[in-house]
């Protein structure tokens, strides 16, 4: 049997215990089955025990440390109303692994559901719920599943609530991504649609269907394609162009010219994921280059450890960046 080398100093495990107000509390963080358990033993490889009201985590010190932060955290959202799941319960013990500290207790966004709230889950989604506070255009710039529209969304509608605003605009380029726009059943705006329908998800995950209806019918709220910006002037609205490294140059200098008074605009998109014909420049890319610096516009970066799908969808992203890398190599030195 092999020794254990005498001059490493192993740390003896230790034992910590988080106890719950309530049956409804323990519930909602246990999750259904256990679940949400069994993901913070495979985040930090600790034994988790749960009890009637109570939770006992036992492992190496360190690891022990972090997943009570988990657990405490959980008890907070709780708290505030936000919903537990599974892929919140990941998102949490992926920022206090990922930061080796308590995570950052940022502003939660009220939005129109009673007692549930959106707040961000990452460093960089609290950078990004910051600058959309402080500045009147906002670009946010990252890979998918990051949450730039998820979290622009949230605020839009949060500053409706609020009366900050009377209108929300959501605004896509209908740009082909290997489909035929034209070979689409019914007329164009059901040819649009299905270009608009991640902006319809996240109306609809944060406002009941028969409000939804009412402000939509209304003019309160309207999603359209980027092309029917042209000539309007927006006053009083928060305005989010989505999936912005599809539109022109000019197409981008147009809608940031829709600004009016007492209005917001956030602009998000991920130049690895340009569906522009070959030649055309991303309009993304042209704003960033000409108006970075200018006061009262923020640049907001959002990285791979921002993404808070499905953990495969991390893997996936990294993947397709080594292989990116891989054909650029291999095209520069062949």
């Amino acid at each position: 049997m092999r020794k254990k080398d005498s001059n490493i100093h192993y740390d003896p495990p230790i034992q910590r215990e988080v106890f719950f107000d309530n049956q409804e509390e323990t519930r909602a963080v246990f999750g259904i089955e256990d679940r949400h358990l069994k993901v913070v033993k495979k985040a930090f490889e600790v034994s988790v025990v749960g009890r009637h009201d109570n939770v006992k985590v036992k492992g190496a010190p360190e690891a022990v440390e972090r997943a009570e932060r988990t657990f405490l955290e959980l008890r907070r959202l709780y708290a505030e109303g936000v919903a537990i799941t599974p892929g919140e319960v990941e998102s949490v013990a992926e920022a206090i692994k990922s930061e080796g500290g308590a995570t950052e207790s940022p502003e939660k966004i009220e939005i129109f559901a009673k007692q549930v709230y959106v707040r961000p889950k990452t460093p960089g989604q609290v950078a990004y719920v910051k600058a959309m506070r402080r500045h009147d255009i906002v670009f946010s710039i990252g890979v998918a599943g990051t949450g730039k529209t998820y979290l622009a969304v949230a605020m839009a509608v949060s500053a409706l609530k609020k009366r900050q605003v009377r209108r929300l605009i959501l605004v896509r380029p209908a740009v082909e991504a290997g489909e035929k726009l034209g070979f689409l059943p019914g007329d164009i705006q059901a040819k649009v649609n299905p270009y608009l329908r991640p902006l319809y998800d996240a109306l609809h995950d944060m406002m009941d269907y028969g409000q939804l209806r009412r402000y939509m019918e209304s003019d309160i709220i309207e999603v359209v394609p980027l092309a029917y910006m042209r000539g309007r002037t927006l006053n009083d609205s928060f305005i989010i162009l989505d999936e912005a490294q599809n539109c022109t140059a000019l197409q981008m200098k147009m809608f940031l010219t829709r600004l009016g008074m007492r209005s917001r605009s956030i602009i998000t998109g991920d130049i690895s994921q340009v569906d522009l014909p070959v030649g055309e420049r991303s309009g993304l890319m042209e704003a960033e280059r000409i108006l970075k610096g200018i006061e009262g516009i923020s640049f907001v970066y959002l990285e791979k450890r921002d993404i808070v799908r499905h953990a495969l969808v991390q893997s996936i992203v990294e993947a397709y960046d080594r292989d990116d890398k891989k054909n650029a190599s291999q095209a520069r030195n062949g």
